[in-house]
């Protein structure tokens, strides 16, 4: 089996695939050596494997290509791997597991590094530890596979960098996995440590890597960009001029950390930061219809401003059954009609595993099999709805629903294993204890939740460092296993650590987070840091997601939006749902620039739904697309009043400046653009240039 492994022959492309190759299937990566080994022995005086003749079975001359083989050669004929395959064959080809001693440990040397020039490259040692409490060198017959293409890895475990940088090199043998993180840096002989010193526990984990890294931090950015940058993640749009100002001439030592809780107790802060639940928790307006979505962003919303402990809230979300109208959480599983839906959601928005892979086979990169696949998902089973009525438009559309529904536990089972055609007992993840009869969503809540359950909190804790950094310790950040490690450990744990002392709750993190140095970084790199996006010795540049993006051009203008697809609504940020443009409705110019720049369609429970990238057809709707234009050429904008006869003509621009890039112009700026205002006929048209101009601008469109 580990042959097979080490030579590709049961992987995705090869034998391993779902139809397998020229006439014979594998499992997946050797999941199955019971099933493998009934396939190759099926017949013993075969082509394929004939124990009379074992240098003429195909199971040795195709891989060592003495004949025709679409894979190629994989080992020598005479080498290591076909003697030792041809010594089974001519044994007999017996099933020796039952008499083998299990393999209960895979431990790799070194667990981690970091290599600093002239040092290139670095020796893994597998070492396998069996039930009989022997150990094996098993080097020689382990699969390494790193995870992005800095460094070359031989068959050997001989691991060469490339391009400095980190990596993680996953050590496989049988059904084990390690991983090992590695780091190549430049030997920077003159580095000298300066960073101020910590503001706290985040700091000082941060620091430690950094040095480690050779990487100097970016120094603290200004209170221009403070106020900008804190504005935008806690509440999803720039400060208005009075809010940058008044921050700017505030002489307090403590006006950081007072402004951070002064935006956390706004009603902005409570849309922006419920909008980021509403994409994990699918509120769109499709299956859950007008008032589903209203009720159930509304309970979402009152959840963050009141700070609920996010092990409540998931547990609400979870366990709650009855009316979609009445008890909005329950319109979770309105959008989730099957069970395998729900557990991989669940698994993937409070679990942080995506389980999707081992829905027909174990998970090629995580110790989720099969069976726990579907021993979770009869967690979810026998869950079925009541319809009250349904006034859908398009009858051919079965995912349209327009009306009430109770969410019914009905106790049915439904759901059944596809290799064993059984009903599997119900199971929270990677338990081997059936769950006891019962209201099994209210025991899974309990479970998942508990602060013991490492899990829950820790994703909770990535999602929100995410939010707020660029980018997660463990990234994707609803990925967590064993093969995507975090990268930085200790930071992880001791965030995790702070928020079970702080009853899970978000704001006591968010809050410990946005006052470290690490948040407060300048996004301009300094020498020996500009090609670090791991350790955050600088914040990344990121262009506004597509609310912020909005609702900052409307507050540049001065305007209150009219969203015509949700009357009522003042920002982007608080739009309950996802439109459902259909017979029904038809998108208005803001749903199509909201969708233009990335909001999540919330068809899935993944974050990656959102895209914050950028396209050229984004540049087209900012430059010359008709929303923007219309709203810089509204007469109610702000631009009517800095166009009067008597206003005077640099305190236009200045307001301009503030309200767009919360700075004031520079002189070069100002001597540049003031020509452009002197015609009283032509201001409001140079006005309008002018404001086009900043909102274009990166300075404008970037997160810095």
């Amino acid at each position: 089996m580990p042959i097979l492994s080490k030579t590709g022959c049961n992987m995705g492309a090869c034998h391993g695939s779902g139809s397998g190759k020229g006439n014979l299937k594998l499992s997946l990566r050797g999941e199955s050596p019971e099933t493998d080994f009934a396939t190759l022995t099926q017949n013993l005086h075969s082509k394929r494997l004939d124990i009379n003749d074992p240098d003429a079975s195909f199971f040795l001359k195709k891989p060592a290509k003495l004949t025709d083989h679409e894979g190629g050669k994989r080992f020598d004929p005479g080498s290591e791997e076909y003697q030792i395959l041809r010594d089974w064959i001519a044994g007999g080809a017996k099933y020796d597991v039952p008499e083998a001693p299990v393999l209960t440990k895979l431990t790799v040397s070194p667990e981690s590094g970091i290599f600093a020039d002239p040092v290139r490259e670095v020796q893994l040692q597998a070492t396998a530890t069996f039930s009989d409490n022997t150990t094996r060198d098993v080097t020689r017959w382990a699969v390494y596979e790193p995870s992005n293409l800095l460094p070359v890895v031989s068959p050997g475990g001989l691991v060469k960098a490339g391009k400095a940088g980190e990596t993680t090199v996953v050590v496989r043998f049988e059904q084990l996995k390690t991983p090992v993180r590695l780091a190549f840096i430049e030997n920077r002989p003159d580095f000298v440590w300066t960073a101020l010193p910590p503001s706290g526990f985040v700091d000082e984990l941060i620091f430690a890597k950094l040095k480690k890294m050779r990487t100097p931090p970016s120094p603290v950015c200004d209170d221009a960009i403070f106020v900008r940058r804190a504005h935008l993640d806690l509440t999803g749009r720039v400060p208005t001029r009075a809010e940058a100002e008044d921050f700017l001439n505030d002489g307090k030592a403590d006006k950081r950390a007072k402004l951070i809780d002064a935006l956390m107790a706004t009603p902005a802060f409570a849309d922006h930061w419920a909008m980021k639940w509403a994409d994990l928790l699918r509120v769109e307006e499709r299956i859950l219809d007008t008032k589903g979505v209203a009720a159930f962003h509304s309970w979402i919303r009152q959840c963050v401003a009141d700070d609920v402990p996010l092990d409540q809230f998931a547990r609400a979300v979870t366990a709650t059954t009855g009316s979609t109208y009445q008890n909005p959480p329950a319109n979770y599983y309105r959008s989730l009609r099957e069970p395998t839906q729900r557990a991989e959601a669940t698994a993937q928005v409070f679990l942080g595993t995506r389980l999707g892979c081992a829905k027909c086979h174990n998970h090629p990169f995580e110790r989720w099999t099969q069976d726990d696949y579907y021993r979770f998902s009869a967690v979810f089973d026998g869950i079925d709805y009541n319809i009250l009525k349904n006034d859908r438009k398009d009858e051919n559309d079965k995912l349209e629903f327009v009306g009430e529904q109770v969410v019914l536990l009905t106790g049915k089972q439904e759901l059944k294993h596809p290799k064993t055609g059984k009903f599997p007992e119900a199971a929270v993840l990677g338990s081997q204890e059936n769950l006891p009869a019962g209201n099994h969503l209210e025991q899974l809540a309990e479970w998942m939740t508990r602060p013991e359950n490492p899990l829950f909190a820790r994703v909770q804790v990535n999602r929100v460092w995410s939010h707020l950094m660029g980018t997660g310790l463990v990234d994707p950040i609803d990925d967590f296993r064993l093969t995507n490690p975090p990268s930085n450990p200790e930071l992880l744990d001791a965030l995790t650590d702070f928020f079970l002392k702080n009853g899970m709750k978000a704001k006591p993190l968010i809050r410990l987070i946005c006052q470290s140095r690490a948040w407060q970084w300048s996004s301009v790199p300094v020498p020996g840091n500009a090609g670090d996006a791991l350790n955050y010795s600088h914040p990344i540049v990121r262009r506004l997601p597509a609310e912020p993006l909005l609702d900052s051009i409307h507050r540049v203008l001065d305007m209150k939006p009219g969203f015509g697809s949700y009357p009522g609504v003042e920002t982007a940020a608080a739009i309950p749902g996802v439109l459902f443009t259909g017979r029904r409705s038809k998108a208005q110019e803001d749903d199509r620039f909201l969708k233009q720049f990335g909001k999540s369609p919330r068809t899935t429970t993944c974050g990656c739904e959102r895209n914050d990238e950028s396209s050229l057809s984004q540049v087209f709707t900012l430059t010359s697309g008709p929303g923007v234009a219309g709203l810089i050429a509204s007469p109610d904008n702000r631009l009517t009043t800095l166009a009067a006869k008597d206003f005077d003509q640099k305190e236009a621009l200045r307001d301009l400046f503030w309200r767009s890039l919360t700075r004031a112009p520079s002189e070069a700026e100002m001597n540049h653009l003031l020509p452009l205002l002197k015609d009283p006929a032509g201001r409001r048209a140079a006005l309008e240039d002018i404001v086009w101009s900043l909102i274009n601008s990166k300075e404008f469109i970037l997160r810095h």
